[in-house]
Parts: structure tokens; sequence; C-alpha cells
């Protein structure tokens, strides 16, 4: 595996070992450190989907121009959460300047959103003579390909990066990587898109223009009478005539696509990019993370570590889930809770009910010989006029009492302390699988993230890889 091993990592060599026969805790990753590192020119975050890769990706952005780097961030999320928590009304495929950004630096943030259409044209053109470059983007079959081909968003993703770095611009490009279910399609797309431009297929279309005049109207008519025929009645023969025509007005382009291609994936395996996985603390995405770390360290690309995102813990981690439940039971019980000293003690005799089993008389004891201590109505009239004893609260119709709001707050500790407990050995499995990752946790926020002060929020976290009380 390529892993990044110097200031962006933290190690802790008391970390290597483990007394309780627990995964030892992996490295930590230290964010700030890496987006400081002038040496690193791209910042790569890949995910599953729902991870928090567009967020994560906006809040690096923030934290690294705040710290004085140039930097632009690329999303090819189609959500567009991106353009609002940084408080611009749309973005496109040109970057726009993100105002409010503060810091005693001289770094600034621009943003843009991939149009993959429009990277496309913008290929076309500049690799085209006049002429041809409009009967391209004119024709139907490539106004087809360069509007929803599979492959071609993440192909077109390559390119905008590529021409991003070539720029020379911005000293930190970050990227939010499509929003695709695996690391296959970020990877590989530019080579299966490239593979078919390429392709056999395509260059048996490409041989009649190559060939030209008689000759190549003979092989057309001949040669490929029986392909076109059948194709023709597969896809009809405007669409078969439409791909002849694309193809023979980009044939001089097509070797520049797979150099483009090859050329931005090795940028990708440089010294001076760095993956970042995004995952949440749940089995799936996890084991989808496991599967970046290892497609990543096969094609020799550099991993910086793991962002974990939406942690969760609890500030009362001592109170266990059984503790809670079990106090909660002793609450809908017979009012017994557990005291401090570990005794058991009774509620107050005044909030008994009559049926409560504190009130019933043991067998074997002696009959209660006290006066009625029913008050008259005299004494109940004066009650009324009493100030309320301090910590009593009175029954009101449809107020739930404090024992029922206790026993309710027990029982969402508990569920939280489970949902901790669920999250730890879901991480313990991915650290024993990579322990060499070094991972930072974000801890999870009460609300959506929708404006600056959000992904400062959000970038604080990052940078201390703060782990929420009872998480660790």
């Amino acid at each position: 595996m390529t892993q990044r091993t110097d200031a962006a990592t933290k190690t802790d060599p008391a970390a290597k070992t483990d007394t309780a026969g627990s995964p030892a805790p992996a490295p930590a990753l230290d964010a700030d450190a890496l987006l400081d590192d002038p040496d690193i020119r791209i910042v790569v975050c890949c995910g599953s989907g729902g991870v928090g890769k567009t967020t994560t990706a906006a809040a690096l952005g923030v934290r690294a121009a705040e710290r004085g780097r140039k930097v632009v961030v690329l999303t090819i999320d189609p959500a567009r959460r991106l353009a609002q928590s940084m408080g611009i009304d749309s973005l496109d495929n040109i970057p726009r300047r993100v105002p409010g950004i503060e810091g005693e630096g001289t770094g600034e943030l621009h943003a843009m959103m991939l149009d993959m259409k429009r990277t496309f044209d913008e290929i076309v053109e500049a690799h085209a003579d006049g002429e041809r470059a409009r009967a391209i983007l004119e024709n139907p079959f490539y106004q087809s390909l360069s509007a929803g081909f599979a492959g071609t968003q993440e192909y077109m993703a390559m390119e905008k990066l590529g021409q991003l770095r070539a720029r020379n611009e911005w000293d930190l490009i970050i990227v939010d990587t499509p929003p695709s279910r695996s690391a296959l399609d970020f990877l590989d797309a530019p080579k299966r898109l490239g593979s078919f431009l390429d392709g056999k297929f395509i260059k048996l279309l490409m041989a009649p223009a190559k060939m030209g005049g008689r000759a190549g109207m003979k092989f057309l008519n001949v040669g490929m009478s029986m392909m076109t025929g059948t194709l023709g009645k597969l896809l009809g023969g405007q669409f078969l005539r439409d791909v002849q025509t694309f193809v023979a007005a980009m044939d001089t382009m097509f070797g520049g696509f797979r150099t483009r291609a090859d050329a931005t994936y090795r940028l990708l395996q440089a010294p001076g990019t760095a993956f970042l996985v995004v995952a949440t603390p749940e089995r799936d995405a996890l084991r989808e993370a496991a599967y970046f770390v290892e497609r990543l360290a096969a094609e020799e690309m550099p991993l910086a570590g793991l962002v974990l995102n939406r942690v969760h813990g609890s500030d009362a981690a001592r109170l266990s889930a059984e503790q809670a439940l079990a106090a909660a039971e002793n609450l809908d019980g017979v009012g017994i809770v557990d005291q401090t000293a570990g005794k058991a003690g009774l509620r107050d005799p005044a909030d008994w009910s009559a049926d409560s089993p504190a009130a019933v008389p043991a067998p074997g004891a002696a009959p209660d010989t006290t006066p009625d201590a029913t008050p008259d109505n005299s004494e109940r009239e004066d009650s009324e006029d009493r100030e309320p004893t301090p910590g009593h609260v009175p029954d009101t119709p449809g107020t739930p009492s404090v024992e029922e709001l206790t026993t309710g707050l027990l029982r969402l500790h508990a569920e939280r302390m489970q949902v901790v407990a669920r999250e730890q050995r879901t991480r313990d499995r991915f650290t024993a699988l990579h322990p060499e990752v070094a991972v930072t946790e974000v801890a999870a926020l009460p609300g959506d993230v929708h404006d600056l002060e959000g992904l400062r929020a959000v970038g604080d976290r990052l940078a201390t890889g703060s782990v929420p009380a009872g998480a660790a």
C-alpha cells in the first residue's frame, strides 16, 4: 500500500500494543498537517454515497483557505449542497470565489461544479478546427454520448482535474468524487471510455472514412453490409449513420482522450496527491471503505487516511446501557432505584400510589393503629394555598411525572450507548483489517450543515479528530 507516513499521520508509540486484547488504536490523521503541506497539491475525497464526501471536501476547502492556501473545490455531486453551504447561488463549470473566508493569511477559496457536457464540449473545441468542432457538437450521437454515456461523468471529472492542475492557478485542488457506489467507477471509467473510443468497434466504423473515395465506399458496401444491416435493424439506420459521422469527425481526437486519461491517472498516483476515504461508522459504509483502501493500494495511489463521519458518543458514558435499562425497569416497577453507594432506596412515600406494594403491610406486621391521617375539608382548603414543597412536582393531568421522564431519559441513554458500542465494534473490525490506515473521527452534529459556520465546525472536528465522549 502507498501510505503517507509524514507529518500528516500522528503515531503514538503506545498505541501499537493493547493490553485489553482489542485492536490497537489506529494512528491519528493530522488533517491540518495535510492541508498545510505545500507539496500536497490535490486531495481526493472518495467513498460510497451518503457518507458526507461533499461536506468533507467543502470543510477541508474552507479550513485550508483560512490557513492561507489558495484552494479550489471541484464537486461532481448533483445535489448542489456545496453551493448552498458556501452561500453561492449556483455553481457551474467555472470556479467561483467564495465570499466570507476569514483568516490572517492570503488564502482564497473557489468552488465549482462539474458540467459534464460543457467539459466535453471544451475538449472538442480545443482539439478540433471550427468546422469540424461544429459538426461534432451538432451530431446527435455526440450529444447523447456527452450527456449520459456510461463513464462519461467520471472521465470528465478526470479531464477537469487535469485542466485545473495544468492551469497552476491554485496551490490546492480538493476533489469531491462522483456519488458512485464503488471506487471502480471513478478509477476505471476513464479507462473504459478510452477503451471504447479506441476499441475495435469504433475502429471498424472509422475504416471507411480512413480509406476514403471509392475504396472506402466499396469497403462500406461490401465488407460492412452484413454488420450495418444488422445494426440498422437493431438501432436504426439513422443512428448508425450518426455514429459513423461522429467517428469520422472525431478521428484525430481519439488518441488524445486516452493520452489525457493516462496523464491524469498518473497525476493521481503522484506524491503530490492524497486520497481521503470518507465513511460513516456503519457496517456497509466501512466495508466499502475497506474496499477503497485495498483498491487504492492495488493502484499504487497515495492514501492519507480515513475520515469517519457522524460518530456518536455520550457525556454520561460511565452509565452503561445495561445499568440505564435496569434503572428504568426499577422505576417502572416498585419504585426502587440504584443509589450512588450501590444500595437500593425507595421513592418518597408521598409519591407512592394506593396500590403500590410499598403501601401494603408486610405479612405478619402489626396493623396500623395511627389515627386517620386524612385531613378534613378545612385542612385541604388550607393546603391549596400553601407553597409547593421544593423539589415536588404537582401532578397535572396529561403531564408526565418525574419518574416517567427519568425512565424515558434512561431508555434514550441506553439506546445511545448501544449505538456507541455498535459503532465501536464496527471501527474495531476495520482497524483490525487495516491497522496502517490513519483515522480522524468527526462527531455527529445536531443538525445539517448549510453555511460557512457549519463547515468551519466540521473542519475543527476534522483537525482535532474529535471523538465524542464515550466513543473511544
